[in-house]
């Protein structure tokens, strides 16, 4: 394959931050995108609603299906997945982007909070997984992609926030799963991971605000990264925990200063890495 027209792709939490840049990118190839997140009103902190995700995909030249999606709730995912089906005639690619986070300890995190995480993260993966699969078995070509970290069971990744290294571990072991079982049928199931933070809402409002944002890239290298994956023929391209940089070099990119936020800011690295 040499770019994504006309494919359909199922990305969750596409309506702001990495979601939304991975589908703007498959857009620009004239891809059908089923936004399914669920923000469907204007956030004070985090700008983006699976409307104005549609407008941008379509300016971008794709097509947009926005679906009010929680992946906690499995008769949602079904009629996503159902109108997708409807709208498009199948699904090609999965990206399993969506994500809830919480760097707290385990007397500083809440049984609601730990459910909230595994709920997003690993259930959520696989409930779409699950309902997508009989329709990717049909595509010539199909992908589920996790954006989740190598598996690494270091002491210190579990320390300072068990719950959720627990939680997106869960979606790593998807793919390590997945890959190995739908191998003889051609779905490639792969994770991907960015080598330095990523500027996203989420960050700026979470994770350390305006310093951590100066050191850290935009979500278009997620995905660039991503559509360099998604284009590789799935039959021989399985089971493997991508880093954004490493996949970019693979591709013969050699400079990365177009992605920092802030040119010559020191990067900072991601967790896991």
């Amino acid at each position: 394959m040499s770019n994504l027209k006309g494919k359909t792709l199922f990305i969750t939490g596409a309506s702001r931050g990495i979601g939304l840049a991975m589908a703007l990118r498959a857009a620009r190839d004239g891809a059908n995108i089923v936004i399914a997140a669920k923000t469907t009103d204007p956030h004070p902190k985090l700008p983006g609603t699976i409307y104005t995700a549609a407008k941008e995909i379509e300016a971008a030249g794709g097509k947009a299906l926005p679906c009010v999606v929680d992946i906690r709730n499995e008769e949602q995912i079904h009629a996503a997945v159902a109108k997708a089906v409807e709208t498009f005639g199948g699904i090609d690619i999965l990206i399993n982007n969506a994500s809830a986070i919480s760097l707290t300890g385990t007397l500083e995190t809440p049984l609601k909070r730990f459910d909230l995480m595994h709920g997003i993260n690993t259930r959520g993966t696989f409930a779409c997984s699950q309902a997508c699969l009989p329709y990717l078995k049909k595509s010539s070509n199909p992908h589920i992609l996790n954006n989740s970290p190598p598996l690494n069971m270091e002491a210190r990744w579990f320390g300072p926030h068990v719950a959720y290294t627990m939680a997106k571990f869960g979606m790593s072991m998807c793919v390590l799963g997945m890959a190995e079982e739908f191998k003889d049928e051609g779905i490639a199931v792969n994770a991907l991971w960015p080598r330095t933070v990523i500027a996203t809402a989420a960050v700026q409002n979470l994770l350390g605000g305006d310093e951590t944002i100066k050191g850290s890239r935009s979500p278009e290298i997620m995905a660039d990264a991503a559509y360099a994956i998604l284009t590789k023929p799935s039959r021989s391209f399985t089971g493997n925990f991508c880093i954004d940089e490493d996949v970019l070099r693979g591709v013969g990119v050699t400079n990365f200063d177009k992605y920092q936020s802030v040119p010559g800011a020191e990067l900072f690295p991601d967790y896991f890495i």
